[in-house]
């Protein structure tokens, strides 16, 4: 897929660069059609920051590559599996912790939100819980990183998938696609035409 013509790009081995880029944003919608492109990056996101990490696993892959041992949990990086039934309590915890302390906080993926809640008035609060963590880390200067399984619709509109549903948007959230290109990855930054305005490259290094 082509993300746009010819888009600034930035070298950015260590995330530097990218790490600037999601804390000057109050939320930061990261999009991806390979979820193991998606893994890929957050591990290396992970891995780049010198902050604890609170980790909200909706579809439980990221937990997957941890229990089977293919990545190496952070000692400061806190887990969290919310279900439909904990959901409100899990957000408490997580809010009293990003009120203290600069986190970088990741809900993964958003997907996960209409496995776990079916109706549209509980999707509505997940959206609500979103922009809540985003509102809250900003005032801590945390950065709040959502991720979401995503495919481009004729329109060039971007929507989840499977299932068609429109990605959270507010004059301050930021959108990123997450593609390989041979042995790199690419994160590019979507303007709101949903085309790349510049890209961050990140060398090869295997998970």
């Amino acid at each position: 897929m082509v993300l746009d013509k010819n888009p600034e790009q930035i070298i950015d081995d260590n995330l530097t660069s990218i790490q600037n880029e999601l804390e000057q944003n109050n939320l930061n919608i990261i999009l991806c059609t390979e979820p193991f492109h998606k893994t890929e990056f957050l591990h290396r996101l992970i891995d780049s920051v010198n902050i604890p990490v609170i980790f909200v696993d909706l579809d439980l892959l990221y937990t997957g590559y941890i229990e089977s041992g293919m990545i190496q949990r952070k000692k400061d990086m806190m887990m969290f599996n919310p279900n439909k039934i904990d959901w409100k309590e899990k957000l408490v915890k997580i809010i009293s912790k990003i009120s203290q302390e600069k986190f970088l906080v990741i809900v993964d993926s958003f997907n996960g939100v209409y496995t776990l809640f079916d109706d549209l008035e509980s999707a509505r609060f997940i959206n609500a819980s979103m922009m809540l963590i985003s509102s809250l880390g900003r005032q801590s200067r945390s950065s709040i990183v959502v991720t979401a399984m995503a495919r481009r619709k004729d329109d060039s509109e971007w929507v989840i998938s499977p299932g068609g549903k429109h990605i959270i948007k507010s004059e301050k959230t930021r959108i990123y696609f997450v593609k390989k290109s041979v042995d790199d990855l690419v994160i590019g930054v979507l303007d709101k035409t949903g085309i790349n305005s510049k890209t961050f490259k990140i060398g090869k290094k295997i998970i």
